[in-house]
């Protein structure tokens, strides 16, 4: 496992980190029952992670509770970087559906004093604002807040994680030019590198770390999706449109004679795309079986592809891989 900075935080994290969402719910077709999240966060340390990427809102706490259990007594081993802005403790989600927001100074005190119980733990090294809008994002006297959150050590650095869907490229870039921020979580991934690039550049320029989550663009720069693929009704990829499914499938086979030039499969090729750009400080891959925390693992060897190679993804991209669009039906 290789280990990169976190922005200004002075953070060494692990390139590939764990989100521990999927301990939490159940949106990814697969439900994970507390023993076994507890292994899986223990695996995935014992293979190099130290980086482990949560929210309050996941499972309402319970995905903090789970990494206060499985990191008993190794506080200091392990970084923590949890969100917050939902109002999970005054309104009932239904489903997939939204959460009312509360990012403000009040909500923020108690959200993090709840998340801080859960985790057992005096302080957090990462705290993000989870999915603001731009009024969020424009209150200072928000910031100042959290500023004044690491003057105490309370918590050790800020971030903003931006969503839910991918986008949201006002919100990053006002985030990382004009705030004390150490990360922003955006996706990004070879099928998806829009708006990731704007943000990928203004973040060098600002030393602000990078959080990639969708970088296997749902399971299908892993194989886990195909054109034939059907999704239960809980599977928060059932948004993925089934033209995007289909076009990014013959995407993917024009990228496999670089992938077999650098003796890599796909899912390598796609991660260590992601690990060629320099202000990328973790990847947070979808990991729901111990298996897929090795294989995960494994790719973060500090051999990834030249610059080179990187442009000519990226002019690929560009050029939609040489696919015609498929037609909505």
């Amino acid at each position: 496992m290789k280990y990169r900075r976190l922005g200004k935080s002075g953070l060494e994290v692990s390139e590939i980190g764990f989100g521990a969402w999927t301990i939490g719910l159940d949106w990814w077709g697969k439900k994970i029952d507390d023993a076994e999240a507890v292994r899986m966060l223990k695996k995935a340390y014992d293979v190099g992670i130290n980086f482990f990427e949560t929210a309050d809102m996941y499972g309402k706490g319970k995905s903090e509770k789970l990494m206060g259990e499985a990191f008993k007594g190794m506080r200091n081993e392990v970084i923590y970087s949890t969100k917050w802005g939902y109002d999970l403790y005054g309104a009932e989600q239904i489903g997939h559906q939204e959460l009312p927001q509360k990012h403000d100074p009040e909500f923020l005190q108690i959200a993090l004093k709840k998340s801080l119980e859960r985790l057992e733990t005096n302080y957090v090294d990462v705290y993000s604002l989870h999915n603001p809008k731009m009024d969020a994002i424009q209150n200072d006297e928000l910031f100042a807040s959290l500023d004044d959150l690491v003057k105490r050590g309370t918590i050790k650095s800020h971030g903003v994680a931006l969503g839910p869907a991918i986008g949201w490229r006002e919100e990053g870039l006002f985030s990382i030019e004009n705030r004390n921020i150490t990360c922003v979580q955006t996706v990004y991934n070879v099928l998806e590198q829009d708006p990731g690039r704007d943000l990928l550049k203004s973040a060098a320029q600002h030393d602000v770390g990078i959080m990639v989550r969708v970088p296997d663009a749902s399971g299908l720069l892993t194989g886990k999706v195909t054109a034939e693929t059907k999704f239960d009704k809980n599977d928060h990829r059932s948004f993925r449109k089934r033209e995007f499914i289909q076009e990014a499938v013959q995407k993917i086979e024009n990228m496999k004679p670089l992938a077999t030039s650098k003796g890599w499969n796909v899912t390598e090729l796609a991660i260590k795309f992601i690990l060629s750009q320099p202000q990328v400080s973790v990847v947070l891959p979808t990991m729901v079986t111990a298996e897929e925390i090795d294989m995960f693992a494994a790719i973060s060897d500090g051999k990834y592809l030249s610059t080179t190679e990187s442009a000519q993804l990226e002019e690929m991209y560009e050029k939609n891989f040489f696919v015609k669009p498929v037609a909505s039906t």
